[in-house]
Order: structure tokens, then C-alpha cells, then sequence
């Protein structure tokens, strides 16, 4: 919801998160926070199979060019990253779809039903289940380039602690750091990708149609 919402001129403007989840629960219920639960669910298995899949055949495949170990495992990642976009993208134009809709949860359609709705309207194509795809392989590939890289490198680098809980604070700690940068540097793709996915603005006028054009919009008017 904040993702999509277009500056305080915005009538579905949130002042802050905790107003975020007030709004939502007055105007929604508590089933409101659970709108669009299902693709992702659904999503979750296959993307997690080919997020690490994909990640361990790149990095083989690497193996036989001459790349540095660390530069290896970001672009190995970047791969992944990319792969695993396509297989979750028209999970993510359901699930944004359904989470946009403001109605109470019990009114709103199912999600096979609201995926059915856009591939009557738009088709499987990049105005239909596969809207957004570019934003969408921006925020993936992005993060697991960083997440992969950062991650595996400074594993690396820091000594193995022989202490078992040692060991698994230090890999946590690299794992949470690794998520927090990744994050922090994709989030722009995310944005774009919710704009993109969500509704526009004006019904009929499709004002965020490209990911970086989208950027260039919400840099532009938001700052």
C-alpha cells in the first residue's frame, strides 16, 4: 500500500505504517492484511527451487570463465535472480492486484478468479499476467546479485567460529546484513514493479508503463 500511494495529495494516502495498519483494519478487518496471501503461498515453493538451483548451475557454468570468486558468485546470483523473476511475476500481478483492492476481503474475487479477470482484459502478455516483468527482474536480479555476493564473500572472509552457536550467529548476522543491503539497493525495482502492477492513477490513462520510465516518474513528482 505504500508502494502505490502517490505523495500526501494521494486520497489513499498513509501518514505513517501504524496509520497503515489502522486504516486497513477500520476499513477492512482483519482479513484486510491477509488480501493476496494466496500467490505467493503458491509461488513460494518454485521460486525458493529455482532461486537456489538456478544459482549452484550459473555458478558451474562460471567456473570454466576466468572471474574473480566474489564478482563469480553476484553475477551467479544476478542469474538467478533474473530466472527466478519469470517464474514469480504473474504471482506478483495477482497478489499486487488483489492487495490494492480496498474493499473488505469478503467482497473482493478469489485469486484464481482475479487472475482469471486479467487474462480476459489483458492476456499472459506485458499488459496482462506478465505486466510489470522488467521491474520485476530488476528487484530479483538485483537482490540475489547482492544478496549472493555480498554474503558469500564476507562468509568467506570472516574466520569459522568452532563454537556451533558462534557459527550460527556469525552466518546469521552475514545473512541479515546480506538481506538488509540487497534490499536497500532493489527497492526502487519494487516500487516500480507495485506501481506498474497496481492501478493507475487515472482509470483508461496507464501513466507507469516501464520500469525505469516509472523511476524517472515517481523521482520526478516524489522525490
Amino acid at each position: 500500500r505504500f508502494q502505490i500511494q502517490r505523495g500526501k495529495t494521494d486520497p489513499t494516502s498513509y501518514k505513517s505504517l501504524g496509520d497503515c495498519f489502522r486504516t486497513i483494519f477500520q476499513r477492512e478487518g482483519l482479513l484486510g492484511f491477509y488480501k493476496g496471501i494466496l500467490p505467493p503461498v503458491l509461488a513460494e515453493t518454485p521460486k525458493r527451487a529455482v532461486k537456489f538451483f538456478t544459482f549452484e548451475q550459473y555458478k558451474k557454468l562460471l567456473g570454466h570463465v576466468s572471474l574473480p570468486p566474489g564478482l563469480a558468485f553476484a553475477v551467479a546470483g544476478l542469474g538467478s535472480g533474473l530466472t527466478e523473476a519469470v517464474v514469480v511475476n504473474p504471482f506478483e500481478v495477482v497478489k499486487v492486484t488483489l492487495q490494492t483492492n480496498q474493499n473488505a476481503f469478503t467482497e473482493q474475487p478469489s485469486s484464481f478468479v482475479q487472475a482469471q479477470q486479467i487474462i480476459r482484459t489483458g492476456g499472459l502478455g506485458f499488459q496482462g499476467l506478465n505486466k510489470g516483468l522488467t521491474a520485476t527482474l530488476g528487484r530479483h536480479g538485483v537482490f540475489n546479485m547482492v544478496y549472493f555476493g555480498f554474503y558469500f564473500n564476507v562468509k568467506n572472509t570472516l574466520p569459522v567460529n568452532k563454537d556451533p552457536n558462534l557459527e550460527f550467529l556469525r552466518k546469521f548476522g552475514i545473512g541479515l546484513v546480506s538481506g538488509t543491503i540487497a534490499s536497500i539497493i532493489n527497492i526502487p525495482f519494487d516500487v516500480a514493479k507495485s506501481r506498474i502492477q497496481g492501478p493507475q492513477p487515472v482509470p483508461g490513462e496507464i501513466k507507469y508503463r516501464t520500469c525505469f520510465k516509472t523511476m524517472a516518474t515517481v523521482y520526478k513528482e516524489e522525490g
